[in-house]
């Protein structure tokens, strides 16, 4: 049996692990599937060290490819099925990945990145659910072709998740998970999920409703499932259908984000009575700010089960906050966990006082770090001091040690829960021959948090409606669906600093007034 699925085999096998929208595994099956997995896996030539992309909708084999890298020393990035062909082979070639593995529903742009020369040093394309398409393996029979038997020599492997890049690249952050000391057993896993039982009670059963390919999601369902909770899932959001995993699975914790937590609240009333939800113990939510509206009436209608979180990708969780402590607080992210320390710096470095407003840093006292994978210069701008990283968020502590956030110093937009860097828009509109000089930046969205706004000054020489059209087709055609431009607005000129920098807080400035936070 592999080690992170053997309890649960041995002792509830008959039991529920996973469910996706169209079939379901019990724990001996995932075990004799895990199993398979690895097998095949270094059969094909993959082993520790070695790294593969998967591009997949949430579904049963996501989780069975991830366990089975877990147990193989080999590191799975999780890649937005949002992407375009280009920005999908990019994350091929920067992470080495040596094969992928994707979803029925996203085979044609796969083929496409993988026709593109980046994604030369692939070996192995399999595709889950396409067993008659020929540009591809099919699954079953690659996880077919593995012994059934307990693999020897099981190694640990862990995610690389890829950032939104701050200058046009993704940027995929190493951390020990995701280059851990050779020779890492797996239990390692086991280790890291016990820190959540003090949030809530391991196992029991995990609802997944966001995209597994943010380590967000990933982190409050595959964790989880190490410490032997079964996972429900859907593929695409569906505000009822959340509501149905719920009650028919007894789901006892979900990750949710704002704009999830919104949709949830405009169902009907009589849809919202029929809701029973006593079995859910913890409603996660963080990835961008909620409106205090949302999270009252989601409290009101819940029960006080709300528990926000700030954190990110680098960093992982660094604050949290529940909700008797909001209902007080409203608008503070918590106070650190027990193993993060805040450090609130001006912009020399140095410690501000309490409730005075600075860079905010934070140091992990199990000493775990991060890096930029094959960007040192970026690393480095992150840090302060080793182990001393940023986000790039300003905010203050208060008297009672409670962080407060204010404003985002690094160029970045939060839109659904998901980071834009306007770099990358950027670089496609300047691109233009009658571009002049652009500027992009996130405005308030009642829905989203923020969307994604381009100003432009443009050469004169075409009609400015007409521009815009063809902007928006080029955007459409070179990005992902999130960070198109939901407006485009022409200006004379933009604001630059005498070194030519843009002054974007000045740009942000008009459509943020009145609003609390502008992040």
């Amino acid at each position: 049996m592999a080690v992170l699925t053997r309890e649960a085999a041995a002792t509830r096998g008959d039991e529920l692990a996973l469910a996706d929208d169209d079939d379901a595994r019990t724990w001996a099956q995932l075990d004799i599937r895990v199993n398979r997995l690895v097998h095949a896996l270094r059969d094909a030539g993959l082993g520790s060290g070695d790294t593969i992309s998967v591009v997949s909708g949430n579904r049963n084999e996501w989780f069975e490819v991830a366990l089975a890298c877990s147990h193989a020393g080999v590191v799975f990035v999780p890649v937005s099925w949002h992407l375009v062909a280009s920005e999908m082979a990019y994350i091929i070639e920067d992470s080495g990945s040596k094969a992928v593995l994707v979803g029925h529903r996203f085979t044609d742009v796969v083929a496409e990145a993988l026709a593109d020369p980046r994604s030369s040093a692939v070996e192995l394309a399999v595709a889950i659910g396409a067993p008659d398409d020929t540009r591809f393996a099919d699954f079953e029979a690659f996880l077919g072709s593995g012994s059934d038997a307990e693999p020897k020599d099981q190694a640990f492997g862990g995610p690389m998740f890829y950032t939104s890049g701050t200058t046009g690249h993704p940027k995929g952050v190493r951390s020990s998970l995701s280059s851990p000391e050779p020779g890492t057993p797996p239990e390692v896993w086991q280790l890291v999920a016990s820190g959540f039982t003090d949030l809530m009670t391991l196992p029991g059963t995990a609802v997944l409703c966001g995209p597994f390919y943010h380590s967000a999601q990933w982190a409050f369902s595959f964790l989880p499932m190490v410490g032997g909770s079964a996972v429900v899932m859907q593929h695409r959001y569906d505000s009822a259908g959340v509501l149905d995993l719920i009650d028919t699975h007894g789901g006892t914790s979900i990750h949710l984000v704002p704009t999830q937590m919104k949709r949830l609240l405009e169902l009907d009333e009589e849809r919202r009575a029929a809701f029973d939800g006593s079995s859910l113990e913890i409603v996660i939510h963080g990835a961008a700010p909620c409106p205090p509206v949302v999270k009252r009436g989601l409290i009101d209608w819940w029960g006080p089960k709300i528990v926000e979180y700030y954190g990110s990708t680098e960093g992982s969780i660094i604050t949290m906050i529940d909700s008797p402590e909001w209902l007080e607080r409203g608008g503070s992210v918590g106070r650190p966990m027990p193993n993060m320390e805040i450090l609130v710096v001006d912009d020399d470095g140095e410690p501000r006082a309490t409730g005075e407003e600075g860079t905010l840093y934070f140091r992990n006292s199990m000493g775990t770090d991060f890096e930029y994978h094959n960007a040192p210069e970026k690393t480095a701008e992150a840090h302060l001091a080793p182990g001393v990283f940023t986000t790039g968020d300003v905010g203050y502590l208060d008297d009672d040690g409670y962080l407060w956030l204010s404003d985002r110093k690094i160029d970045m937009i939060i839109s659904g829960g998901v980071n834009v860097y306007p770099a990358e828009i950027e670089g496609v509109i300047g691109g233009h021959p009658d571009v002049l000089d652009v500027a992009v930046i996130g405005i308030p969205n009642e829905e989203f948090g923020e969307e994604v706004k381009a100003l432009v000054v443009a050469d004169g020489s075409a009609d400015n409606d007409d521009l815009a059209t063809r902007l928006m087709v080029l955007c459409r055609e070179s990005l992902a669906g999130i960070k198109v431009p939901r407006s485009i607005e022409f200006r004379e000129s933009l604001p630059r600093t005498g070194t030519g920098k843009l002054q974007k807080r000045l740009l942000r400035e008009p459509f943020w007034s009145g609003y609390d936070r502008r992040i």
